[in-house]
């Protein structure tokens, strides 16, 4: 079994090779597609960064954040963050984890908004409430999710196992009571 320091440490590693694999993709899909591929490319990536920049936007709103000032603590150019908000261009990793910084939000948040990670399982309101505590550092909220999420799958696969092995009680023969 797993400590949890091993735990996350694993979780980092794969995320950091999962950005790295779609940031290859993306630079390698840019560089060597073909017109139609680049066509279909675009549509799905103006979708995915539509989705990031309107969310980036709302956060931005709720924070009661201005464009100029987000811009300025994420050291983005203010045209720059504004074509992102609007959809016409996506972020790299390391501009969402800045953005991220200037919204004091977890850029894993960011990351699931752009299609980077998975999104969590378990309650999203207890996964929002993880990320939002400010009383936790970026570490700690890191860690709790991680366990928040092991416990989740742990109770999903006992919930399952005991499911199948109570179909599998129901469908053995019990003796009748005539023929005892």
């Amino acid at each position: 079994m797993q400590t949890p320091g091993e735990f996350v440490r694993e979780q980092v590693s794969t995320v950091r090779s999962t950005v790295d694999r779609v940031a290859g993709s993306v630079a390698g899909s840019v560089a060597g597609s073909v017109a139609g591929a680049k066509s279909a490319s675009a549509t799905n990536v103006s979708a995915v960064s539509s989705q990031v920049g309107e969310f980036i936007r709302e956060q931005r709103n709720a924070a009661q954040v201005s464009l100029r000032e987000l811009a300025r603590s994420a050291g983005v150019s203010n045209p720059y963050l504004s074509q992102v908000e609007r959809g016409l261009r996506k972020p790299s990793a390391e501009i969402l984890a800045s953005i991220a910084r200037g919204l004091k939000i977890s850029a894993e948040t960011l990351y699931e908004q752009a299609g980077i990670l998975d999104r969590r399982s378990g309650n999203p309101d207890t996964v929002a409430a993880i990320r939002s505590d400010e009383a936790l550092s970026e570490r700690h909220r890191a860690v709790l999710l991680e366990l928040y999420e092991t416990y989740v799958r742990e109770h999903r696969a006992s919930t399952a196992s005991e499911a199948t092995s109570q179909a599998a009680s129901e469908q053995s023969p019990h003796p009748s009571k005539e023929s005892a």
